[in-house]
């Protein structure tokens, strides 16, 4: 008989059985009252998460049954050291069965979890114990548990806030004695959700039980979901799409998931690929644009994809989170189709952490339609017609999703016929209950059970375009410009990726407003540079009619949130402090 104490990590890996994609349990779409009793029957079958390295090498296999269990011990452990419903508990959310089994068991005692990001290669130590101190300063945890790895950061902020820190290595060692469990009701604070954007003034989003149920229903029917799916995903747990749409969601609809972390895949994203190409069932899989822009750039210098990929049982290929570009979606059919890969598959979606997560879903198998949209009627502006119609290729998002209205309203708060731009609004029990100890933030963006989303789109039957972020609009001479289209333009010219361009307007020196253009610069030679930057200029002026600011900044300056997406407030802010330093062109 093997001793498996004796065997090579690769050997061990091969003696592991993932979890089933088909099950005898009886499939149910969250229709329970907390999300206890969703784990509870999501436990009484054999699916689960299993956990891979960055070569997408199972490591670790973890049914919901031994979820359930280590959950129940960290309750019990959080009891003892005298936790009581209602008190937060923020945890450091690295994908594991650690956190899972934290999350979970906080959950089972009462108290409010709050996932908080994991450091990132932007910023450093010190901007990142700035990041989760001003989150903790909003959620005022009584604890924060963090893996080992990263003690001093997580304890040099946890002490800045006078709250606890724990590793959650320490924490599960302690005794975990069986202790009674508070009743929790559908109306109580499931979680607290801080958006990825939220840092200098954090807004941490209220999810009751009732509000996360309902939207988790929402995805089972929404997506159609069967016996044979399995969810692959390297979105990272702090993060809506991440935390409640690949994780949450998978337990109350009983769906076996294959993990890699987030900065695994960033460094190795075709092993996402890889995973999906080896699930024998059919793959439900999420992603922003950038996740399927940076698999095709990957794969565009390699042959033989039909010999190393099999994408013809991905069912839902996702995309949400971020504006969708059509081109980028485009450019991944063109390099996986030989490996089974439909465009149909694509799944537009549209939703927001206030919202819990799903707003709107494209039914199952339209795949990506979009209108072309003149810019002009874009930004509400006056068409010029000396010069000729400039159109934009604007996605449909789909339809709202069960229990969820949706009204498109003008400036005088009106509702708008199809065809419309104006604020996205909806209304739904998955919608937030208020944003925590911010009751004026909750009166700005909440009206008669209405959430402002804060975004501007349009509806033509039924189903939602989203035009771009209400604050993001750049505003010169009266006259409106979305900054994705200037970014759009730029991305155009050789040599530039997806994300390599923030725009957004600065004041003059003559105290006018103008557009500024932030663009990661790869090009090393004086005179090089100072002609790419004339060719952006040119490139800016013949979208916007006018001239603005070209900075060239060094590859990775600019900033991110922690789900990915480019944050132009923050290059802003950065940009204007100093703290992105362009490159000098001076002769």
């Amino acid at each position: 008989m093997t001793d498996a104490a004796t065997l090579e990590p690769k050997d061990k890996a091969a003696m592991l059985v993932s979890t089933p994609n088909e099950d005898s349990l009886p499939r149910r779409f969250a229709d329970f009252a907390t999300f206890g009793e969703a784990l509870d029957y999501a436990a009484q079958g054999q699916r689960g998460f299993n956990f891979h390295d960055p070569r997408g090498t199972l490591t670790r296999v973890y049914p919901y049954a031994e979820l359930r269990s280590d959950a129940l011990a960290m309750a019990y452990r959080l009891i003892a050291r005298g936790v009581k419903p209602g008190d937060r508990i923020a945890l450091i959310a690295e994908t594991g069965p650690d956190f899972a089994a934290l999350f979970c068991g906080v959950i089972y005692a009462g108290a409010w979890p709050v996932p908080l990001p994991l450091p990132t290669s932007f910023g450093g130590k010190d901007n990142y114990i700035d990041q989760i101190s001003v989150q903790m300063q909003s959620a005022e945890p009584s604890i924060l548990f963090f893996p080992e790895e990263i003690a001093a950061m997580a304890l040099a902020a946890a002490e800045r806030q006078g709250c606890l820190g724990v590793s959650w290595q320490d924490f599960a060692a302690e005794p975990a004695a069986a202790a009674a469990l508070p009743a929790v009701s559908p109306d109580n604070i499931c979680f607290l959700q801080y958006s990825s954007g939220s840092t200098r003034f954090p807004h941490g989003v209220a999810v009751t039980h009732r509000s996360l149920l309902s939207n988790l229903a929402a995805h089972g029917h929404g997506m159609k979901l069967q016996q044979s799916d399995r969810c692959i995903s390297w979105l990272p747990w702090y993060h809506d799409m991440g935390l409640v749409g690949c994780m949450l969601s998978l337990i109350a609809n009983q769906i076996s998931a294959d993990y890699l972390k987030t900065e695994d895949f960033a460094r190795r994203p075709l092993a996402w690929l890889d995973l999906i190409s080896r699930n024998p069932g059919t793959s439900c899989s999420y992603s922003p644009t950038f996740g399927y822009d940076i698999c095709a750039r990957r794969i565009s210098s390699q042959s033989h994809v039909a010999e190393r990929f099999d994408l013809s049982r991905w069912r839902l290929a996702g995309n949400g989170a971020d504006m969708i570009r059509p081109d980028v979606m485009q450019g991944f059919v063109n390099a996986f189709a030989e490996a089974g890969f439909k465009a149909s598959a694509f799944l537009p979606s549209y939703g927001l952490a206030e919202a819990t997560l799903a707003v709107t879903l494209m039914p199952p198998g339209e795949g990506i339609r979009v209108e072309l949209v003149e810019e002009e009627r874009l930004s509400g502006t006056p068409r010029d017609l000396s010069r000729p119609a400039r159109y934009r290729a604007i996605v449909n998002c789909g339809k709202a999703v069960r229990d969820m209205e949706l009204a498109i309203r003008g400036e005088d708060n009106r509702p708008l016929a199809d065809h419309r731009i104006g604020k996205v609004w909806c209304r739904g029990p998955s919608v937030m209950h208020s944003y925590y100890r911010d009751p004026e933030a909750t009166a700005a963006c909440m009206v008669d059970g209405w959430l402002d989303t804060g975004d501007m789109g349009y509806m033509v039957d039924g189903y939602l375009f989203i035009v771009g972020r209400a604050k993001d609009m750049i505003i010169i001479n009266g006259k409106n410009h979305w900054p994705q289209d200037i970014e759009w333009a730029v991305e155009q010219l050789p040599g530039f990726n997806h994300g390599d361009i923030a725009a957004f307007s600065v004041e003059t020196e003559s105290g006018e407003e103008a557009p500024a253009v932030l663009v990661h610069c790869r090009v090393s030679d004086p005179a090089a540079r100072i002609e790419l930057r004339e060719q952006i200029r040119d490139k800016v002026r013949s979208i916007t009619g006018m001239n603005c600011v070209v900075e060239l900044v060094p590859p990775r300056t600019l900033p991110r949130t922690s789900s990915g997406k480019l944050s132009r407030a923050k290059a802003k802010k950065l940009y204007l402090s100093g703290e992105i330093e362009p490159f000098d062109l001076a002769a």
